[in-house]
This record gives C-alpha cells, sequence and structure tokens, in this order.
C-alpha cells in the first residue's frame, strides 16, 4: 500500500480552477489496491514503529477489507470455507429459526394460511368459509391484540371481521376494549379499527370511541393515529361524543371526565367563555396553539381542525387582536392548502364564507387568489361553492372576481366553453355559480331538505351591510352582464342537450329572461330545437333516444315562460314582460305551425293556449283557424284520459293492492276526490275557439 506522503496534522489545499472548484488534477489520492495477494509474514515490532512514526501514517487494521468486487475467476466468500449460495442458505435458515422462536409463531402462520385461502371469495365454496372462519377465530380469541399488532396477521383478524357475524364482531371489540388509543398508533392496526366501524353497529361505536377520550390532543398530532381519529370523528361519531372529541382542543383540563359528569356536553366556545369568562385566556391560548401545530406540520385537511378553526373564530370579535391573529395565522399559509381544504367541509365553508365577508379588499384578494385553479372543483361540491356565491356577493372589485372566478368555470375555446356550461348546469350545485347571479336566493336554485346554503349566504348578506361600499344590485348586474355572453353562446350551440333536463330548461329560461345580452341566436336555436312530429316513434336501436321536447312536462313549462317573455311578480299578481320584448311567439310558431294539432292535443297544450294569449303573437287567427278544423281532436283530448292520468291511476290501484295484502287499513279520508281526466289545455282552448 502506498506510504502518505504528508504528516497527520499537515493538509495541502487543492488547486483551485474556475468559479472556485478544484481541478480535476487535484483530486483526493486514492488508495491503490495491490493485485497480489498480501505476504504472510508479520513486520517486526521496530519496523511498525519506525514506519508510523517516519510517515505519519496509522497501521491499518487486517480486518478492513477491499469493497472492490473480486476480480474475475476469483470466489467471493463471506465467511471462511463457504461459497454465496451456502452463505445466504445459512442466513436464510438463521432467520427461520429466529421467526419460529418468537412468541405465537405457528399460530401466526397458520393465520396466513387461512387468510391466503380465504382472501380469494370466489374460488373457496360457503361450506369451507365458514369452516376456515371457525377456525380462525379459535385461533384468535383471547389473544387479539397481539395478533392485531403484528402487521402480518392483522390482515387475517380484518378478514375474520369480513366474514363474521355481528355477535362475533362484537366479541372482537369487548376482547379489545381499552386497546383501541394503542391500536390507532400502530401502522397497520389502525386500518382494522375501520373494518370495525364501518359495519355501523351502535355498540362497536361506542366500545371504540370512548377509548380516545383525554387522549385527542397526543393522537391527533401522531403521524398515523391522527387520520383514523379524525376519520372517525367525520363519519361514524355521534353529536355527543364529537363534543367530548372536539372539546379537548380547549386545554388539558377538558380531558377530565367528571368535569361534564352531570350535565349535558358542549363544544360550543362561546358557550364555554360565557359560563367562565376568567378561563378566556387560557382556553384561547390552548385552542390557538393546537390549531398552529397542525397548520405548520401541513396536516390542513382535517375536519377536527376545521371545526376547531371555526369555533375560535366564532368566539373572537371582528377588528380584535385575536381576530386579526387568526387572519394572519390562515394568510400565512404560503402554498394555499390549508384554504382549499377548508373550503370543502362544513365548517370550513362557513369559515372561509365569514373571512370573505369580513375581511379587507386585501384580504379578500389574497383568499380569491389561493384558490386559482381550484374554482371547477369547487363549483360542483356541496360546500365549497358557498364561498363562490359569497365571492359574488361581497368583493366590490367584480372585475377582480370576474378575471379569478369565470375563465375558469367557462373555458376559453367554444367546445370547451359549451362542455363546460352544460355539465355544470346539470349539477344541482355548479348550476349555482351560473344562475345565483340572475336568480339569487330563490328557493328552485337550492336543493330541498336543507337551508345550509340559504343560512350562510343570509348572514354574508347581513354582514356586507358594515364590510361592502358597493349597491347589491350593482354588483350583481356587473358580474351578470360578464357572464351572460358566454352562457347565451352555449345555449346557442347545444340547446338540445340542455332541453333534455329539467335544470337545462330552468337555465334557459332564467338566461333568456333576463335583461342582459344579445338573445337573438339562442332562442332561434331553442325554436328549431322544439321542431318535429311530437307523435314520432324513437328508434329502438338509437344509442341515445331522445323523448321530443313537447313531450316532456318541464320543456312545456321553458317553452310557455318564454312565450309569456317575463317573470311572475307576485306582489303584483301577473307577469310582467320584458323590454324590449323577446317575441319568441313568432319565432317559435312557425317551426311546429304544421304539428300544432299534436300539440294542442298532447302534454304540453299549453304552449298553445300562451300562444294565443300572446299580445304580441301575429299568427293567433291563423291558429284559431286550424283548431276550428280539429275540433273533434280537441274534444276527444278534453274528455279521455291522457297518458299521465292513466299511469298515476295505474300506479294509485297497484299501491292500495300492495297495501291490502300487507294487511294495512285504508285511512279515511274526509272527502272524497274524483280524480281529473282529460287534457286541461285542450279544455282551455275549446273555450276560446
Amino acid at each position: 500500500m502506498a506510504a502518505k506522503t504528508a504528516a497527520v496534522g499537515g493538509k495541502r489545499k487543492a488547486t483551485m480552477g474556475v468559479k472556485g472548484k478544484p481541478k480535476a488534477m487535484a483530486k483526493k489520492a486514492r488508495l491503490e489496491d495491490n493485485k497480489k495477494a498480501a505476504p504472510a509474514a508479520e513486520d517486526s515490532d521496530d519496523s511498525d514503529d519506525a514506519s508510523d512514526s517516519d510517515d505519519g501514517g496509522v497501521q491499518l487494521s487486517d480486518k478492513i477489507k477491499e469493497s472492490k468486487p473480486a476480480a474475475k475467476g476469483y470466489q467471493k466468500t463471506f465467511e471462511p470455507g463457504l461459497t454465496s449460495r451456502e452463505s445466504h442458505a445459512k442466513q436464510k435458515q438463521l432467520a427461520a429459526e429466529r421467526k419460529a422462536a418468537k412468541p405465537l409463531a405457528d399460530e401466526v402462520q397458520r393465520t396466513k394460511k387461512i387468510w391466503e385461502r380465504l382472501r380469494r371469495k370466489s374460488h373457496v365454496p360457503k361450506e369451507e368459509r365458514q369452516q376456515l372462519v371457525a377456525e380462525l377465530f379459535t385461533i384468535i380469541t383471547g389473544r387479539m391484540k397481539d395478533f392485531v399488532l403484528k402487521h402480518d396477521a392483522v390482515r387475517a383478524v380484518q378478514t375474520a371481521i369480513k366474514y363474521a357475524t355481528s355477535e362475533q364482531r362484537k366479541q372482537i371489540a369487548r376482547e379489545l376494549e381499552g386497546s383501541y388509543a394503542q391500536l390507532a398508533e400502530s401502522r397497520y392496526a389502525k386500518f382494522f379499527i375501520g373494518k370495525l366501524l364501518v359495519q355501523n353497529d351502535d355498540e362497536i361505536r361506542d366500545l371504540i370511541i370512548p377509548d380516545f377520550y383525554g387522549r385527542v390532543r397526543k393522537l391527533i398530532n401522531h403521524a398515523e393515529a391522527s387520520w383514523i381519529l379524525d376519520d372517525i370523528y367525520r363519519t361514524v361519531a355521534t353529536k355527543q361524543q364529537k363534543a367530548f372529541l372536539l372539546r379537548e382542543w380547549y386545554g388539558p383540563e377538558f380531558t377530565l371526565k367528571e368535569l361534564t359528569k352531570d350535565k349535558a356536553v358542549t363544544a360550543d366556545l362561546k358557550e364555554i367563555l360565557a359560563d367562565t369568562p376568567s378561563k378566556r385566556g387560557p382556553i384561547m391560548k390552548s385552542l390557538l396553539e393546537m390549531i398552529n401545530t397542525l397548520v405548520q406540520k401541513r396536516m390542513g385537511g382535517f375536519t377536527m381542525l376545521h371545526d376547531a378553526m371555526l369555533q375560535y373564530y366564532l368566539a373572537t370579535e371582528p377588528g380584535s387582536e385575536e381576530f386579526k391573529e387568526f387572519m394572519e395565522l390562515i394568510k400565512g399559509d404560503e402554498t394555499g392548502d390549508l384554504l382549499k381544504n377548508l373550503a370543502f367541509t362544513r365548517s370550513g365553508s362557513r369559515l372561509v364564507c365569514l373571512l370573505l365577508a369580513y375581511g379587507s379588499a386585501k384580504d379578500r384578494k389574497q383568499l380569491l387568489k389561493s384558490y386559482k385553479d381550484t374554482f371547477m372543483a369547487m363549483a360542483g361540491d356541496q360546500y365549497a361553492h358557498l364561498v363562490i356565491l359569497t365571492a359574488y356577493d361581497v368583493i366590490d372589485d367584480t372585475k377582480l372576481t370576474a378575471k379569478s372566478i369565470f375563465p375558469e368555470l367557462v373555458g376559453e375555446k367554444t367546445e370547451e366553453v359549451v362542455d363546460n356550461i352544460v355539465g355544470a348546469v346539470n349539477n344541482p350545485h355548479a348550476r349555482l355559480a351560473f344562475m345565483y347571479l340572475f336568480e339569487g336566493m330563490s328557493k328552485s336554485l337550492f336543493p330541498p331538505g336543507s337551508t345550509f346554503a340559504q343560512d350562510i349566504l343570509t348572514e354574508v348578506h347581513e354582514i356586507r351591510k358594515t364590510t361592502s361600499k358597493k349597491d347589491t344590485d350593482a354588483r350583481r348586474q356587473e358580474l351578470a352582464s360578464t357572464l351572460t355572453p358566454h352562457l347565451l353562446e352555449a345555449i346557442a350551440t347545444a340547446p338540445a342537450d340542455l332541453m333534455s333536463t329539467a335544470f337545462g330548461c330552468q337555465f334557459i329560461a332564467d338566461i333568456l329572461l333576463c335583461n342582459t345580452g344579445d338573445k337573438a341566436a339562442a332562442l332561434e336555436a331553442v325554436a328549431q330545437a322544439a321542431k318535429g312530429n311530437p307523435n314520432e316513434e324513437v328508434p329502438e336501436d338509437e344509442v341515445q333516444p331522445r323523448t321530443h321536447i313537447s313531450k316532456t312536462p318541464f320543456g312545456g313549462r321553458m317553452l310557455k315562460s318564454l312565450i309569456q317573455g317575463g317573470r311572475f311578480d307576485k306582489a303584483a299578481g301577473k307577469i310582467i314582460p320584458l323590454e324590449p320584448a323577446l317575441g319568441f311567439s313568432n319565432i317559435l310558431y312557425p317551426v311546429i305551425s304544421d304539428y300544432i294539432v299534436d300539440w294542442a292535443t298532447g302534454p304540453s297544450s299549453f304552449v298553445v293556449v300562451a300562444l294565443l294569449e300572446a299580445g304580441d303573437f301575429s299568427d293567433a287567427a291563423a291558429v284559431r283557424k286550424t283548431l276550428k278544423k280539429n275540433k273533434k281532436l280537441l274534444e276527444k283530448a278534453a274528455k279521455e284520459q291522457t297518458p299521465e292520468q292513466k299511469a298515476a291511476q295505474e300506479a294509485k290501484e297497484q299501491a292500495a293492492e300492495a297495501d291490502k295484502s300487507a294487511g294495512k287499513k285504508k285511512a279515511a279520508s274526509k272527502k272524497k276526490t274524483e280524480p281529473a281526466v282529460g287534457n286541461s289545455g285542450s279544455k282551455l282552448l275549446l273555450e276560446k275557439l
């Protein structure tokens, strides 16, 4: 081996190349390998000492081996006298012996064999599966905790839960009672908890969740346990259990069950602070620290975090130091992930709406910027779309709002615009992003059964009275005028797609009955979509058969509204026509004139009634003349059951028969009413003739 040429303490500087980098020639010297075998004879002690002192080197141990691969033709060895194959075989044998020496080694091995068989459900007959499950329960009963904490055995226990009876699942849950917090921290056992809870058994739920009480502050910060804890909180916990879990964010004292033993538990922070105002400082500090810890860890997707943030925000006074500090905490997330996650939960969306409502113009701009490239997904979400509607309502800079939101919702190319709008219009939430500017808080826009959206928007409208300067109607009109050309383009390009659904027909009527934009092309396209024979049979081999617009109740209502040319005013008790008038009656009649009798005797007969009642319709005389010639058909339609009436009667009779066979008693009705028979529109037309 080459001797060192420098003393131990001496260092040489490498010659510097371009930009301060050492030259290639100045690289550190490598120890050269000797291709020949080292001599067997050892040097004397004297020579070793002399060499050490002269050269300044340190003697290398004989045990240090070269890392360079053996040259071709030489056999690499791992132990004296063993080849690579023999050494690996020995290592494998030792590993198997160590594994066999572990507790429950044989049982774990058998459970794995059973699992391998059970997981192939389609290949295992029912009787054999029952036998395997019974054997599996025999092995794991009484030693459940030992199995679920082993990464390879926990899968077998999960399979046992899958095929177990309700009583067997409860048996597993009872055996593990008191261990669920520990299992939640396990990388693999946390999924076992999810398997138990997914069965929707109240007894199992009430065994598992109380085990987390007093440990929430620790578990929510744990890398593994935090996810299963939040899933439990979000999906299966009752209102009371959620309150117990969320209260622990307010401070260590809230982990003591004795404090809430004799009273109803609430997680409403405002209420808690009202009862104990002296503890406001410690509680708010503890909660903010918990929130900040998770935000800094980039764990902003937890529903429990969003609930805690909303509680903190509602407990602050607008304009206070706590209020400003919290706003800065949220704005300080440079990635914007926190705000994006907040928008998609119930509490989070309300929080963002309140932030927009109370924020300054600068705050609103920054909050809106955080949602870049997310507005399309937000529009279709049941909670996130409220953030878009709030932005419409509170941001005074309408150019900023339109520039930030509309390009993402609508798109740029014509095909993209049409696809996006048609898709959004048929989504119960996304359609509000377009129609809210025209309909406002109309009940027909919001999904039935929930007032959550209306409650938030009403709250925002109350706040904006003191935080926004622009007139409400002016703000909405400016936004609508920017959006309308895109919507009219979609109606003109794809009227048939829109008219095939109830939401699409409502959208067309709302946009065409507004006072903005050039509607000529859209009105003509809607009229052309109504052409053709209403009674023509739809080919059976057609991939996507479409019913004629006159056969759909929503299509008839839309055409009638457009012919009337205005919206119904409840206060005035009449329809207020647009100025200038739409004139749709004169656009539609030439398209449907050949089949006017079919329209008059069909499901959309009120379209013909609206034509005769329209003040600007120029062909009323021709329509009356045609109908008089076919008066017998009108009389027949007015007397006979319509297909819809016949179907309704048959359904009623079937329901009565089903109740009778089930032994249900018929409820006594106060007054027997005869079902209506005949086409109501045809009856009105006969009166007008």
